[in-house]
């Protein structure tokens, strides 16, 4: 275990972790908020709707991406994360006082659903990339992962705590408890070290800098086959909110305490699969395909659960495996991703694997609404098994290998690389 955190040994990254993971699971637990509010208060349990506001969290992705790697890769980076902290922050309590008055429309969730992907979008590159400058050069890769992991972690635990929260006190309170969660980010953000804090390359002023990073990514071709992968599980996979949601309540007929129970019962297996990431030295592409795959299978098993109980069993596996891909992902590009071009990569890859959600949640929720929640999770088993097959297309074709059939015999195959 000691190899696993070994990067908390420095104060500054201390102080990140535990400010990053509190507002990240204020974050999540906004959002699942707002998507059971939609769900189940402001219509009739309509998937189709409850997607529209994910497609709203996470749309703005595709459009601002390219600004928002740029600004990571230019800007001093903890004074970015205050702007977009404090944003946020006064979106929460917007949204969260609304709904506590009982003002508040379906359109006024949308509103506040775009405000706030439009300023995750700003936030995500420079959080993700700033912890480069919190621990020496060779714990980066440690750093990275666990970084990644409070992310992960947060976007499973999220959703079961605003679960259990939305049964107790209501979906406005999570709002405003949501707002407190960036105080305490801002908070950490202050209180670092600066001398402590590494120096780092940044991108030179000059026009061409969006252009830069995507020549950038075109000239590798493994991180073009994990952004591919985390584009099919980002957009078809990770729709827990309405997995479950639709699981939960339509199928099994649970209240909103069930959905919170079942969304921490995933949370078990996410915990599991980044601890497993962060103790390995470095990621590897075998573990981010493979457990593509599995998730695939973990999805499946899922759609065929007869009850609520065995449905979680395989929500701890959905939760493990998802949680593999991505933390495994996230420090494979960044890690291997020059220092100048990080916050650019980065913003693509969030622009593929959070972007992905607008295309993905509203045709999740439609197969919910028609077919039934189990055939949404089905397209969410499609998408691992097709992160699989990317994997080993790219492996095949970067080793240059072909199959040759010896004439002599119906039966025996070599492989030429």
């Amino acid at each position: 275990m000691r190899s696993t955190f070994r990067s908390l040994q420095f104060l500054n990254f201390r102080l990140w972790c535990i400010g990053a993971l509190v507002s990240n699971i204020g974050t999540w637990m906004q959002r699942t908020a707002q998507d059971w509010l939609v769900y189940n208060e402001l219509t009739h349990q309509d998937a189709t709707a409850m997607g529209i506001v994910m497609a709203l969290q996470f749309g703005p992705q595709l459009l601002l991406a390219p600004v928002s790697g740029v600004l990571a890769d230019r800007m001093n980076r903890r004074h970015l994360l205050i702007g977009t902290q404090a944003a946020m922050a006064v979106l929460a309590v917007g949204l969260g006082t609304m709904v506590i008055t009982g003002t508040a429309d379906l359109w006024h969730v949308y509103a506040f659903a775009l405000g706030l992907g439009i300023v995750a979008t700003l936030d995500g590159p420079a959080r993700q990339t700033v912890v480069s400058e919190l621990v020496r050069d060779e714990f980066v890769p440690n750093a990275v992962a666990l970084n990644s992991m409070s992310f992960n972690v947060a976007r499973m635990i999220g959703p079961a705590v605003a679960g259990l929260l939305v049964a107790a006190i209501g979906s406005g309170w999570v709002f405003l408890l949501n707002a407190i969660s960036f105080a305490v980010m801002i908070g950490a953000i202050l209180a670092l070290r600066t001398d402590q804090l590494r120096v780092l390359p940044r991108a030179k002023a000059g026009r061409g800098l969006i252009r830069e990073g995507f020549r950038y990514v075109r000239g590798r071709g493994d991180i073009i086959a994990v952004l591919t992968a985390i584009f099919l599980i980002g957009t078809f996979g990770l729709n827990f909110a309405v997995f479950i949601a639709g699981m939960a309540r339509t199928q099994f007929g649970l209240q909103a305490d069930g959905f919170g129970v079942l969304s921490s019962v995933m949370a078990i297996g996410s915990v599991v699969g980044t601890l497993a990431s962060a103790r390995r030295e470095r990621p590897r592409l075998r573990f981010i395909f493979g457990a593509g795959g599995l998730f695939g299978v973990a999805c499946v098993l899922a759609a065929l659960a007869p009850n609520p109980v065995l449905f979680g069993g395989a929500l701890i596996l959905c939760g493990l495996t998802a949680l593999t891909v991505m933390t495994s992902a996230n420090a494979y590009v960044q890690t291997t991703t020059e220092p100048a071009l990080r916050g650019r990569v980065m913003a693509l890859y969030f622009a593929i694997f959070m972007g992905g959600t607008p295309l993905g949640a509203p045709v999740v929720g439609w197969i919910s609404d028609s077919f039934g929640p189990p055939w949404a999770l089905v397209a969410g088993a499609a998408s691992g098994v097709g992160a699989a097959v990317v994997g080993l297309v790219w492996y095949w074709r970067s080793q240059h290998l072909r199959l040759a059939f010896d004439r002599t015999s119906r039966f025996h195959v070599t492989i030429h690389g």
